[in-house]
């Protein structure tokens, strides 16, 4: 099975590691870079946690598990479509679904010693340094549902 850590992974690795196709207009031989910080991709928003621990925590729960080589499928669309999947090498990244959040935006935390990856069909692959995150949905400013004290907000839907 090939390794992830080094830095020149591309889609076309991503994809035939773990079986999922990505959408012909993307390019498979483009390599991935591998970003700390906050990075969105569809209706998630990927946070490093540091910066929104005052309002997510793993709590006590024991339910922290290994992402497998083939990925672990965060999210798929409403409608049943593409799935975000989160990847890594085996034994390096743990995966924690539904902390606590006081926003209830998020879906999972994970924690990672080597590079992991995101993937989606539609959006390509977004690259993640060694550390610990926060999976979010994103929301989105409605302006059909303003209220005399602001307005309204909804999920963003892939």
């Amino acid at each position: 099975m090939t390794r992830l850590e080094h830095t020149t992974v591309n889609l076309g690795v991503l994809s035939r590691r773990t079986g999922l196709t990505v959408l012909d207009h993307l390019e498979r031989e483009v390599t991935i870079p591998v970003l700390e910080g906050i990075q969105a991709q569809g209706d998630l928003i990927v946070i490093p946690l540091p910066l929104v621990a005052a309002a997510v925590s793993p709590a006590n729960r024991t339910h922290w598990r290994m992402v497998p080589a083939k990925g672990l499928e965060l999210l798929r669309s409403a409608a049943g479509g593409n799935a975000h999947t989160l990847v890594a090498d085996r034994g390096t990244c743990e995966y924690l679904p539904s902390p606590d959040d006081n926003l209830g935006l998020a879906l999972g935390m994970f924690h990672s010693s080597a590079p992991v990856y995101l993937l989606h069909p539609e959006h390509g692959a977004a690259g993640f340094t060694p550390g610990d995150y926060v999976v979010r949905r994103q929301r989105e400013y409605d302006h059909r549902r303003r209220t005399w004290s602001g307005g309204a907000h909804r999920l963003v839907a892939d």
